[in-house]
């Protein structure tokens, strides 16, 4: 099982960059069918968008966000997402307190040491 974080699916949804490059050609080893995200990652990427649009005061970026709104839902509805556990709140915490991942909060491990930068 490979969990992303909302970090690797930015980097995802984004589609550029060596970042990128180099995440796809990892990923390009492994069964699908193991990608999971979080549904705290849906929530993240919803209110920064929807953040986005309620600041924004020019049309095109409005019309940017509504539209990158529209691709997280058609992103997440293929996803398999997994809900959310107070156990991995917990996880996150202790991660977080450690700082196992410089200013990244990765749920699964395995995926968390492919490089996206």
């Amino acid at each position: 099982m490979y969990i992303f974080d909302t970090d690797h699916l930015g980097v995802l949804q984004r589609q550029s960059g060596n970042g990128f490059e180099n995440l796809v050609s990892r990923l390009a080893e492994i069964d699908q069918s193991s990608f999971y995200t979080t549904i705290i990652s849906f929530h993240e990427q919803i209110n920064g968008w929807t953040k986005y649009i309620k600041n924004s005061t020019q049309v095109e970026k409005t019309v940017t966000g509504y539209w990158r709104l529209e691709s997280i839902l058609n992103d997440f509805s293929r996803a398999q997402v997994l809900p959310f556990q107070p156990t991995l709140l917990k996880f996150l915490a202790n991660s977080a307190r450690r700082k196992l991942e410089s200013r990244r909060w990765t749920c699964v491990l395995r995926l968390s040491r492919l490089p996206i930068k």
